[in-house]
């Protein structure tokens, strides 16, 4: 009976291992090349910030896609989203002196395993705060229970370990039209953000990636061990959450000049 509940102890840990992490090696994929089925994004119109980049191989994929590839010693696909288990990615950006930024629309980049360039992706879940997120922040803007989810796509982009290394992780780019545009002013903002999806696996949260750089940013992630930084499993180095921000930005110094020269 003692070994039955080991077991099972062992298997509940794995479980919550993979619930959590999308490590090489720790689940099956589908390594053949499939066709791209919809549309594809292409990119921001009004870019204000973007935290990264989300692939570091162009062209190299299948169909002449681009690849995030996962270079060794690193070990982690993605990081556990889902928005059912309470999963939480946050990373921050700042907002330069003597400027003002109307953010109108957010995306967020995640895959669902096996789940084809069709995006099965229906939720995404956000909010601003003012710190970081172990620093007893204040919510600015969103919820983690409210779906701002307006469209999905896939981006062009292969989560792989190599070079040419199949289709079974394709990276979707999730965006919310905000309903009302958020204005922030000059200084430091976190985002959160988690998914829903209709696929068996996921979602995961694919971390920025860049060619010979095994640190690639300041993340964090919540799970049910509470907030850590999001490092990878292979060399514990922390990584960073790409999304990309799209709106206008005032620069209060131009705005100012304006109005004078109107005096005269």
């Amino acid at each position: 009976m003692k070994a039955a509940v080991l077991v099972l102890a062992v298997l509940a840990a794995f479980a919550a291992a993979n619930d959590s992490f999308d490590d090489a090696g720790g689940e099956s994929a589908v390594v053949g090349g499939q066709g791209v089925h919809g549309p594809v994004w292409d990119g921001p119109l009004a870019e204000l910030y973007s935290n990264g980049p989300w692939w570091n191989s162009e062209g190299t994929g299948s169909g002449g896609a681009d690849e995030s590839i996962l270079e060794a010693p690193m070990n982690t696909y993605g990081f556990g989203a889902q928005n059912s288990l309470g999963n939480i990615l946050a990373d921050d950006f700042i907002i330069p002196a003597g400027q003002t930024w109307t953010i109108e629309s957010i995306t967020c980049f995640t895959y669902q395993t096996n789940s084809g360039t069709t995006p099965t992706i229906n939720g995404l879940y956000l909010a601003l705060y003012d710190d970081g997120p172990t620093s007893s922040p204040a919510l600015i803007w969103g919820s983690m229970t409210t779906n701002v989810f307006s469209s999905a796509v896939f981006s062009n982009v292969y989560r792989v370990n190599a070079v040419g290394g199949g289709t079974a992780r394709p990276i979707m780019a999730v965006t919310a039209d905000l309903a009302t545009s958020v204005v922030l002013g000059e200084g430091q903002y976190w985002l959160h953000m988690n998914y829903a999806g209709t696929g068996s696996s996921g979602p995961w949260q694919p971390p920025i990636a860049i060619l010979g750089q095994q640190t690639t940013g300041d993340g964090w992630q919540y799970t049910t061990s509470g907030w850590a930084l999001a490092l990878d499993s292979g060399t514990g180095t922390p990584q960073g959450i790409p999304f990309v921000l799209e709106g206008v930005p005032t620069a209060l110094e131009w705005t100012t000049w304006g109005e004078i020269k109107t005096v005269f």
